[in-house]
This record gives structure tokens, C-alpha cells and sequence, in this order.
């Protein structure tokens, strides 16, 4: 019937189009290194927190530095 030629022609129009699409969505998006920053060092904050030892006066006393 078909050859395997036509089923990879095909197939490489498709990944290229993907391809193409993909590069035209992230051409428009900024950048997320700011946002993944943030969000880093937060992580390491509460690992930081959660990590110190804790005296028993802490535990009467809630505080949020906020």
C-alpha cells in the first residue's frame, strides 16, 4: 500500500510544526527565574526553620513575620 517513506515524512511535518509551536510559546512568556527564586529561597527559609532547635518558650509563643 504505503511505503514507510510517507508515514516518516509525515511524521517529521508534525514534530516540526510541534516544534515551531512550542518556540512561539515561549517567546512571548517572561522569564521565570524571579518567580523560582523567590520561591527557592522561601523553601530554604521554612527548611531553616524547621531545622533550628526550638526552646520551650517558642512553643508558648506563636510569631508570623509577615
Amino acid at each position: 500500500m504505503y511505503s514507510d517513506d510517507i508515514h516518516l515524512r509525515l511524521h517529521r511535518i508534525r514534530a516540526e510544526r510541534l516544534r515551531q509551536e512550542a518556540r512561539e510559546a515561549t517567546a512571548h512568556r517572561p522569564d521565570a527565574r524571579p518567580l523560582r527564586t523567590r520561591l527557592g529561597w522561601t523553601l530554604v527559609e521554612v527548611g531553616l526553620r524547621l531545622a533550628t532547635p526550638r526552646g520551650p518558650q517558642a512553643a508558648l509563643t506563636a510569631r508570623l513575620d509577615y
